[in-house]
């Protein structure tokens, strides 16, 4: 009897659709985290965010219900997490290149795991709240970085008004989908947290005080929509803020221990005086929301 297989429990069940099985699928075809993140082993570390953000949002547990999902989910963090560490991507590629060789000498019959010795030292959880500060964000549309989040009133159930009335009440959701939509076509990110050639003109958000950039053309194609990119820009700044804390905090557990080993007293006490600067900034910002 034929062992069942993603493509026929995929007959069984509404949950989870193709589109959802391939992607699951391809991470496990994968041969490396580069390939897992769909990137280039000289990508930036904008281009592994922004990456990570796609897949992530595709293969999380709470939208994605097909066969091994989760594991998919898993490893999508875990190559985000060692390629976002410099030194641990160092060493990830050294490993890599080695286990090339071997596998060159031996005409290519040597298959290796390529997260072997590379785990993350946090959850995928973790390093997805992150980047979207809790849950899967149900309901929002994302796409190059920009993100809406809609919400109408009412109750279930509420008794709706007169049909031109409705109309009207919605037309500046249709306004703002629109707007999505060109943005979803275009795929240019309406903004950036560094200057560049392209985005040049500083912004600042009203309510953290972010400082953003955009284009000369940003008001002429975003006036009336403008509040909800800047909600994303300090989500992403927030965003960024936890993650460099991270790698604040786990440099400063590196050199604690080093400095433990080595009897080294003195050490010990500078290292735990020291200040995490993204740390405070984020701590900053949470009591400033």
């Amino acid at each position: 009897m034929d062992q069942p297989g993603v493509q026929n429990d995929a007959t069984k069940t509404a949950d989870y659709t193709q589109e959802d099985i391939d992607n699951v699928q391809r991470i496990w075809q994968c041969k490396d985290y580069y390939e897992t993140l769909g990137v280039q082993k000289t990508a930036t570390d904008a281009e592994l965010k922004k990456k990570y953000r796609a897949l992530a949002l595709k293969l999380h547990p709470d939208k994605c219900r097909a066969p091994r999902a989760a594991e998919a989910f898993k490893a999508v963090g875990n190559a985000y997490a060692i390629l976002s560490d410099a030194e641990k991507r160092k060493k990830y590629d050294l490993y890599v290149n080695q286990e090339s060789g071997v596998r060159r000498r031996n005409g290519g019959c040597n298959d290796y795991d390529m997260g072997h010795g590379f785990e993350a030292d946090i959850s995928p959880e973790e390093i997805f709240n992150m980047f979207f500060g809790g849950g899967y964000p149900s309901g929002a549309m994302s796409r190059g970085g920009f993100r809406y989040c809609f919400r109408t009133g009412g109750r279930p159930g509420q008794q709706e008004g007169p049909a031109n009335g409705g109309l009207l009440q919605l037309l500046p959701l249709f306004l703002i989908f629109f707007g999505f939509i060109f943005q979803f076509l275009t795929n240019a990110p309406a903004y950036s947290l560094h200057r560049d050639s392209t985005y040049t003109e500083l912004r600042h958000t009203e309510g953290l005080n972010v400082a953003y950039y955009v284009t000369p053309s940003f008001v002429e194609y975003y006036t009336g929509r403008i509040r909800y990119v800047e909600q994303q820009v300090e989500e992403d700044y927030i965003g960024h803020l936890r993650m460099q804390c991270y790698k604040e905090k786990n440099q400063r557990e590196t050199l604690l221990w080093r400095a433990k080993i080595q009897g080294d007293r003195e050490r010990y006490e500078i290292v735990v005086n020291m200040v995490l600067p993204s740390c405070v900034k984020l701590e900053s910002m949470y009591k400033n929301r």
